[in-house]
């Protein structure tokens, strides 16, 4: 059974049996501080378990995409050199939130199976939560199966939870006997629970029934819930007959496929097989995370991104390899993965671009930290040590990403050794920074936010309403709840409902006024800690607002317009930039403000002037045409059906809220809007520019943002006519005779110097001092330029024929220095060393060859009593 047909019939298992099926969330978590990726089906119905939303259904099942590398759940090491570590896998999962508990959930999981997928009950063993006897009861009553297959197991094993508070409860896990051939200590007559190889998890079925308080305490849940998870690696792995994960039709043919690229063989050797696993699964998770807007960089998400891919690149080195070759491989991961997940064939060409930008970026990373260790070994070879400090070796590994094995093999060459101790110990140091970065804490959000959201949250009225009458429904003043506010304070409003949007998906938060007859507040922004509920920040104006007020809430009217104009141009942008330039471009961030909007997006060219201005005609065009521009609240998979974007580090909502222009643009969007294409008025791109590999960013103005930079546009251009007396139709002429005008005089100006510094010559070389024998000028300079003085120099060496020159010349408060020695002369002097001692002279510091130096320094003050020493200087290199 390949794995298309297994992900297909698990699905339909349970949707024949009633449960939603649910698209794979992006890899990168929505709205979730304390997750780096994706790592388990259940993410995405985090909130669902926790009671923060609510879903049109109770049960659903999915097949999720997850990353575990980095953070607390970090495989990255291991793969390779296991049968079964990944740092990308599926996640096949069904969920009950309320709907039905331990013994469903167990008959279903059996059925699937031992009658669909057709499993030996012989083979299979079940392991429980010590305590759990009603599990126990479950499996034998139900599937029927023999208590000695069923082994209770402590906490460590068979209890599972969210955090250290919060929702937990036992689980039960499915293991499959692969037989004595698959141990990996040659067991023949091991048993279960055996942790030789031979027994595999297939299939983990958490009950969630508690709920853990911050001493530990656990009390029942309202609504017990099931999470369960089988990866389909693992479970294919089964199903196909194999013994490992890399064996199977989901990882097999991309180490094929790397084989016929390397010209090696699978299982000629360990350490080459070691290699291609390595390669097959990084490739799958570069593809993956990329496709999904993660980008390579040095922090976060794109710093793991970044260690995943090089450490696959490694591997092709260490096989004989040199050129780029993950983005091939990419290639033909979305061709095995496109029925599945047909959103890597959209962004095919994007990803490839930017692996391959990325195996370049590492090729010449690694000739500079090559360099970098040469000098750092020769320099402690100089002072007589043989250890390379792990600080050194971290630095190499870290910052410039030079693998940790070339390291230890050029120490050997060079007859040093490593301090792999204090390198350890600055890796940890990275871990933990690692950690502390991604290390949300869900306790920071506010009780006092909690019971607004088991409330149901803030009503939000501004899609109809820009003012409402409302009642306050509490107070935060510095973090704690109080019953009133007064005196200037500033302070957080929570309201019974709201006409005000909070800060999200790129729109900044309204303003305006709160007001009663006992007192005004002035709204600073609107933003929403969790969702549903929305935060009014208020500085208050005078008087006194308390809870039970009755206020009139209003929206700062001209400001929403012009947000509105912005963020529907922002719609119009995106539409246009994926007709013009590719369906490749997604969005990667926004800003919607009222004075501007950016836009962040995925493509590699910088725009050309052409684009840009083809772009701003096409977007005016559909302006222009003033269109309506459309709101529908339809299901999330009938909208993405209907060809809607969705974006990710966006999380939605089983309801979503649609916004469309006809024939231009659909999204799922919740921001606000104008009524049609013209309310935006003119649109203007007046930036673009590159913000991280493979994403650009175009910045630009609508209405009267834009008016107010043609003004300023017209007036420069009055002005600049003012100025060069020229009509403005004849001001691009009038400034090419400008600059011609100032080529030439440049020009004369070059050649008067030139015929300055030449008649300089004979002045500077006339009587030049006697340093034992040798003659020496040491003269400062004027009238001259930095780029000549190499020039004047040497053409004063030719001049006394043997001896040496030193000359200086002060510009800006800074001093530049050239000294030239005769070829007799350079076995007893070297210009290099003579110019680094009159360097010093001035603050500054140079160097170069025997026969000619040069140098700069920030002290020009101290020019000319750097030039007198150069005679001393020359003496005692001559001793």
């Amino acid at each position: 059974m390949n794995s298309n047909e297994i992900r297909r019939r698990f699905l339909q298992f349970f949707a024949d049996r009633g449960h939603a099926i649910v698209k794979s969330s992006s890899l990168i978590p929505a709205e979730d501080p304390t997750l780096l990726f994706v790592n388990a089906g259940m993410n995405q119905f985090k909130d669902v378990f926790l009671g923060r939303e609510q879903r049109s259904y109770t049960t659903a099942t999915s097949c999720q995409k997850c990353v575990r590398a980095g953070g607390k759940h970090n495989d990255l090491d291991n793969v390779g050199h296991t049968r079964r570590h990944q740092t990308f896998f599926e996640m096949l999962g069904n969920f009950s939130f309320g709907g039905y508990f331990k013994k469903e959930a167990i008959d279903y999981a059996w059925t699937l199976l031992t009658r669909e997928f057709k499993l030996p009950i012989d083979k299979l063993w079940v392991t429980i939560f010590r305590e759990d006897d009603d599990a126990a009861k479950s499996w034998i009553s139900g599937p029927g199966v023999a208590r000695d297959r069923i082994l209770r197991l402590d906490e460590k094993d068979n209890f599972w939870q969210m955090g250290d508070t919060g929702p937990c409860g036992p689980c039960s896990e499915i293991h499959y006997d692969l037989g004595p051939a698959a141990s990996e200590l040659g067991h023949t007559n091991c048993a279960f629970p055996c942790d030789c190889g031979r027994y595999v998890e297939i299939w983990n079925l958490v009950f969630m029934q508690f709920d853990r308080d911050s001493e530990g305490h656990l009390s029942p849940l309202p609504k017990p819930s099931i999470d369960t998870g089988m990866g389909l690696e693992r479970i294919a792995s089964v199903l196909q007959g194999k013994i490992s994960n890399y064996e199977t039709d989901l990882l097999r043919p991309i180490i094929d496929e790397a084989c016929q690229l390397f010209n090696v063989e699978y299982g000629g050797a360990a350490s080459s097989d070691v290699s291609l696993r390595i390669i097959a699964d990084h490739v799958r998770a570069a593809t993956f995370l990329i496709s999904d807007g993660v980008i390579p960089s040095n922090e976060g998400r794109g710093y793991v991104l970044r260690k995943i891919m090089r450490r696959g690149i490694r591997q092709g080195t260490l096989l004989g390899y040199k050129e780029p070759f993950l983005y091939t491989l990419s290639g033909y991961v979305v061709e095995m993965m496109k029925e599945a997940y047909p959103e890597l064939i959209h962004t095919r060409e994007y990803v490839a671009r930017v692996i391959k930008t990325e195996e370049e970026r590492f090729a010449a990373m690694v000739t500079v930290g090559l360099q970098r260790l040469e000098q750092t070994i020769h320099q402690l070879v100089n002072s007589g040590k043989d250890v390379i400090p792990g600080i050194e070796i971290f630095k190499l590994y870290d910052t410039y990403g030079f693998p940790l094995d070339f390291t230890k093999e050029i120490a050997d060459e060079k007859s040093m050794r490593l301090d792999m101790d204090g390198f350890e110990a600055e890796l940890e140091k990275q871990r933990e920074r690692a950690r502390q970065s991604w290390r949300g804490d869900e306790t920071a959000v506010s009780p006092f936010y909690e019971k607004f959201v088991g409330k149901g949250g803030t009503p939000f009225l501004g899609y109809d309403a820009i003012r409402s009458t409302s009642r306050i429904a509490g107070f935060l003043v510095n973090g704690m709840p109080v019953d009133s506010v007064g005196g200037g304070q500033t302070a957080e409003i929570i309201l019974d409902e709201t006409p005000f949007y909070a800060e999200s998906g790129g729109q900044v938060g309204d303003t305006g006024t709160l007001t009663s007859p006992s007192g005004v507040a002035r709204v600073l922004d609107t933003y929403s800690p969790l969702r549903g509920v929305i935060v009014h920040k208020v500085q208050m104006e005078f008087g006194n607002l308390a809870v039970n007020d009755e206020i009139q809430a209003q929206v700062d009217e001209e400001r929403r317009l012009r947000i509105a104009a912005n963020h529907t141009g922002t719609h119009i942008l995106h539409a246009v930039l994926r007709e013009t330039l590719g369906t490749h471009v997604k969005q990667a961030g926004s800003l919607v403000a009222p004075d501007r909007l950016r836009f962040d997006y995925t493509h590699f060219a910088p725009l050309t002037d052409r684009e840009i201005e083809e772009i701003e005609q096409k977007i005016n065009r559909i302006v222009f045409r003033n269109l309506p521009v459309q709101t529908e609240i339809m299901e999330i998979n009938q909208a993405i059906a209907r060809g809607a974007l969705a974006f990710f580090g966006e999380k939605y909502q089983q309801q979503v809220r649609v916004v469309s222009i006809p024939e231009v643009s659909m999204e799922l969007c919740g921001g606000t809007h104008t009524r049609m294409t013209g309310d935006v008025g003119l649109f203007k791109i007046v930036g673009e520019s590159s913000i991280a590999s493979g994403i650009r960013r175009i910045e630009a103005l609508t209405g009267f943002g834009t008016f107010v930079r043609l003004e300023e546009d017209e007036n420069l251009l009055q002005e600049i006519a003012h100025t060069l007396r020229t009509p403005r139709t004849e001001l691009t002429r009038a400034i090419t005779r400008l600059l011609e005008q100032q080529r030439h005089l440049e020009n004369e100006l070059e050649a008067l110097k030139r015929r300055t510094a030449k008649s300089q010559i004979g002045n500077l070389v006339e009587s030049p001092a006697t340093v034992k024998g040798i003659s020496v000028v040491s003269r400062r300079v004027e009238g001259v330029d930095a780029s000549m003085l190499r020039e004047l120099a040497e053409n004063a060496g030719t001049k006394i024929g043997s001896g040496v020159v030193v000359l200086g010349l002060a510009s800006d408060g800074k001093a530049s220095l050239v000294a030239v020695v005769s070829q007799d002369l350079q076995k007893r002097l070297h210009a290099g060393r003579i110019i680094k001692e009159v360097a010093a002279l001035v603050g500054g510091s140079g160097g170069g060859r025997p026969d000619f130096a040069q140098a700069g320094g920030k002290n020009a003050e101290k020019l000319e009593e750097a030039l007198q020493a150069v005679y001393n200087i020359v003496a005692e290199f001559l001793v």
